[in-house]
């Protein structure tokens, strides 16, 4: 009977060593301890499912001593919240959310990650501001009373609606009749003539947006005052143009801003690892670039950039200083 005991203690002592942390399960031949990386993407039918799947796929394909999976997860702020709680260890979200976490500002309020750091600055994310024809806006200013869709409550998108109407000097929410809908929902609402506008925020092109465009929509141009005056209150607003033809019916140049994804991570995270995860990103990005469109076309150079001032990772500052980029 003691022997059995005596087993069993040693069972559950090795499995409590295997798993501790979600890090070190057994030891590589290289000498590096196995690695478990669990990154939190958002919903499973979204973009980001699929980026977070694609990175994972090509860590585990690429680097003997990481075990990496992808999930669903409820978008940017959980992802934020989830590495600061130590449950995820990698993961994505907009360098404003990124930014909030490590100050503990607005969602964060009163929980700030100081150990946040960045691994790479991805793709722009921009603003699309959708409305209706017959809606008459040709501003953010004249969104005032008129029946606009601004994403869930409390979400990333919700934020920069308020962001942008009150620079451009509406007073948000009480300016604007909200509906707090989904970017499907939107489409469907301004397709219908049931609602005036909606704000998506989403890679180009946009399925949501195509169709709203397909649908006697247009894009709405965003003036360079109310982009300025953004950029000088936050530090993570880029410029950004959508191309003439992005969409159907979209025949000139739109001015809008956008905010950068950042892949992120904690500082605990050790320098070797992260290290050989952005190395490893790195020289696999064309391949990861053709299979996931918002991928395509990412630069090492960019990586560092537009990142609203955020802390990058020892083990990446380390491959980026090897390739000259910093």
């Amino acid at each position: 009977m003691r022997k059995i005991l005596a087993f069993c203690v040693i069972l559950i002592t090795v499995t409590a060593c295997l798993f501790a942390g979600g890090s070190r399960e057994a030891q590589e031949p290289e000498g590096h301890p196995k690695v478990i990386i669990r990154f939190p993407t958002a919903g499973a039918s979204g973009a980001l499912y699929s980026v977070g799947a694609a990175i994972t796929n090509m860590w585990n394909t690429q680097i003997p001593f990481v075990r990496a999976s992808s999930q669903a997860s409820a978008g940017g702020i959980d992802n934020l919240n989830q590495i600061a709680d130590g449950e995820s260890q990698v993961s994505i979200a907009i360098s404003s959310n990124c930014w909030q976490s490590f100050n503990g500002t607005d969602s964060f309020e009163g929980r700030a990650n100081p150990d946040l750091r960045v691994i790479a600055g991805l793709y722009l994310n921009p603003n699309q501001v959708v409305v209706t024809e017959r809606s008459g806006i040709k501003t953010l200013a004249d969104v005032r009373g008129k029946h606009f869709a601004v994403a869930a409550s409390g979400s990333s998108v919700e934020g920069e609606c308020k962001n942008h109407f009150t620079a451009a000097g509406l007073n948000y929410p009480d300016d604007i009749r909200a509906e707090y809908i989904s970017f499907s929902d939107s489409a469907e609402l301004l397709r219908n003539g049931q609602i005036d506008g909606a704000w998506i925020m989403s890679g180009t092109p946009a399925a949501a947006v195509s169709q709203a465009l397909s649908s006697g929509c247009r894009l709405l141009d965003i003036d360079e005052t109310t982009i300025s005056a953004l950029k000088s209150e936050f530090p993570w607003y880029v410029t950004y143009t959508i191309p003439a033809g992005t969409y159907p019916n979209q025949n000139q140049d739109i001015r809008t801003t956008a905010i950068k994804m950042v892949l992120f991570c904690s500082a605990s995270l050790d320098d070797e690892t992260v290290y050989m995860l952005t190395k490893t990103l790195w020289e696999n990005m064309a391949e990861l670039g053709e299979a996931q469109g918002n991928l395509r076309n990412l630069t090492p150079e960019n990586a560092v950039r537009d990142i609203a001032g955020l802390p990058i990772h020892d083990g990446a500052q380390r491959y980026y200083r090897e390739i000259g980029v910093i």
